[in-house]
């Protein structure tokens, strides 16, 4: 009987030592992959220099490029986009880089032309407006054609949201596509207008715009001077 009891001990010993000696798994995989699943890298693009870049009209523009990469190496770029240096306005650039899997990522530039007329030297925009029924606006002149605007939206919570405004031409305005620090979220906001509107020409001076921000409505906002 102990002997037999000696057998199974045995036995069982030797059962419990075999997985230990089973074969280490190979981590030698295919470049590319891990086990049989496929390794997928993403791209990245990072604008290089400024993202709001004036110029004065018929300067030539020197793109500053961006850096695109695709797993540590560098990855072919598609440019949305382009800047006419004879006509003012304001142009976006849209940088976009794609991995083989068609996986993408962009980023984005704006580049305005300013007149070179001498009306643009001699505009003064500068003053408070007053949004009906909200609150007011500030605009500072801080160069030819450029003023810091304080609270854009004419909104309650907008002070201390100061973006740049430029006077590009004749009596045209606009808030080119940019990022600036606004309190109401206390970080970054990316804003831009579209469908300006500046009345200089009788009193009472008013100006209207509709904004593309985050936390901003759509809809038509009129400022009238004070």
């Amino acid at each position: 009987m102990k002997l037999s009891i000696i057998k199974i001990l045995i036995i069982c010993s030797a059962v419990a030592i075999l997985p230990g000696c089973a074969k280490e798994p190979s981590f030698n995989y295919k470049d590319g992959t891990v086990g049989i699943s496929k390794i997928i890298f993403f791209p990245s693009v990072q604008i290089k220099g400024d993202r709001l870049i004036i110029i004065d009209q018929g300067t030539a523009f020197a793109d500053p490029g961006v850096d695109a990469k695709l797993n540590g190496q560098d990855v072919a770029v598609t440019t949305t986009g382009s800047v006419d240096v004879a006509t003012p306005g304001v142009y976006d650039l849209l940088y976009s880089a794609s991995s083989p899997e068609g996986y993408s990522a962009s980023d984005w530039r704006t580049v305005v032309v300013m007149s070179t007329a001498a009306e643009i030297a001699t505009n003064d925009f500068s003053g408070t407006y007053l949004r009906t029924g909200f609150t007011t606006s500030t605009w500072t002149k801080t160069g030819r054609g450029v003023y810091a605007v304080d609270n854009p939206g004419g909104a309650g919570v907008g002070a201390g949201f100061v973006v740049v405004v430029v006077n590009y031409d004749d009596n045209k305005i606009a808030i080119p596509h940019q990022q600036a620090f606004d309190p109401s979220i206390n970080g970054l906001n990316t804003i831009s207008s579209n469908s300006e509107v500046y009345n200089a020409g009788s009193a009472p001076v008013t100006y209207s715009w509709a904004l593309t921000a985050g936390g901003y409505g759509t809809q038509s906002r009129t400022f009238i001077k004070q």
